[in-house]
C-alpha cells in the first residue's frame, strides 16, 4: 500500500478525548499527515471490542477535524469511517493511543485500544494500537516519537490487509523495536467486596501480577529487555492447528 503525500490519519483512544496519551499522539502525527480525531468523550479502560447496542449514541463536533462520541472506541472507529468522514477524507490509518499503561499478552484482549485498531482492520483500514508501559509516569515523550516513525513506516511500506500492531513501549529511552509474539501473563483475580451507603455490597475487579512466561520471543521479554514491542495482530481468532485435528469431526 503506498499513499498520498499527505496522507489522512484518523486517531481514537480509551482513555478519553481529553487524556494526556491522545494528545501527544496527534501531536506526532501532525508530522506525518492529514489528522482526524474521533475518541471516546470518557475513559473507556478496558472497554474491549464492544459495540454499543442498548442505547443511542450521540456525536459531539468540536471543530472540522475533532469529534467526540459518548460510547466506545469501537463506536468511536465505526461512526468516524462510516458516518462522521465522507468518502473524500477516508483515512489511509487508523492509530489508537497513547494508552497510559500496557496492553500486553492477553491484556490486548480487554483492550479498548487495540479494540480501536482492530475495528478499523475489519472496516478495511490498516490499524495501529499504541501504549506506554509505565502505570505512574505521563511522559509520552519517547512513545510518541515511536508513534510518529511506526507510522510513517507503515504508511510508507504498508501492512498486509486485515492486519493491525500492537505496540508498546518501555519507559524511558527504548533500545530499539523488537517484533515479538503476544505473550501470556501470570497473575490471579483479586476481588475487593464492599458496602455502599444503602447496605448493598459492590465489588472491585482486580488481579495480582506474578510475572509472565519465558517463552522467549515475546511482548513481554521484549518489555523487559528495554525495547518496544510490536505484535502483528488480526481480528481470525482461528487456532489453525487444531481445526486440522478436528477435521474427523465433519460429518
Amino acid at each position: 500500500m503506498k499513499t498520498a503525500k499527505f496522507p489522512k490519519i484518523l486517531i481514537t483512544n480509551d482513555d478519553g478525548y481529553h487524556s494526556e496519551g491522545i494528545e501527544a499522539l496527534e501531536k506526532a502525527m501532525r508530522l506525518v499527515g492529514e489528522v482526524y480525531v474521533v475518541a471516546p468523550e470518557s475513559e473507556m479502560s478496558g472497554a474491549s471490542h464492544s459495540l454499543t447496542l442498548s442505547r443511542p449514541l450521540r456525536i459531539r463536533q468540536l471543530d472540522d477535524r475533532h469529534w467526540t462520541v459518548d460510547g466506545t472506541p469501537t463506536d468511536c472507529v465505526t461512526l468516524a469511517l462510516n458516518r462522521i468522514l465522507p468518502e473524500e477524507l477516508r483515512p489511509d490509518i487508523c492509530v489508537s493511543g497513547i494508552n497510559h499503561g500496557a496492553n500486553l499478552g492477553e491484556d490486548a484482549s480487554y483492550s479498548g485500544t487495540v479494540a480501536g485498531a482492530l475495528e478499523a482492520t475489519i472496516l478495511g483500514v490498516p490499524g495501529i494500537a499504541l501504549s506506554l508501559v509505565a502505570n505512574r509516569s505521563h511522559d509520552f515523550t519517547e512513545s510518541a516519537v515511536v508513534a510518529r516513525n511506526i507510522v510513517a513506516r507503515a504508511l510508507n511500506e504498508g501492512l498486509p490487509e486485515f492486519t493491525l500492531l500492537n505496540v508498546n513501549v518501555p519507559k524511558g529511552v527504548p533500545k530499539g523495536i523488537k517484533v515479538a509474539k503476544q505473550g501470556f501473563k501470570s497473575a490471579r483475580p483479586v476481588i475487593s467486596e464492599h458496602t455502599d451507603p444503602r447496605g448493598k455490597p459492590y465489588y472491585w475487579i482486580g488481579e495480582v501480577r506474578e510475572g509472565f512466561r519465558a517463552e522467549g520471543g515475546t511482548d513481554f521479554e521484549a518489555i523487559e529487555e528495554g525495547y518496544v514491542s510490536v505484535t502483528p495482530m488480526r481480528a481470525d481468532m482461528t487456532h489453525y492447528s487444531v481445526l486440522e485435528a478436528l477435521r474427523s469431526w465433519d460429518e
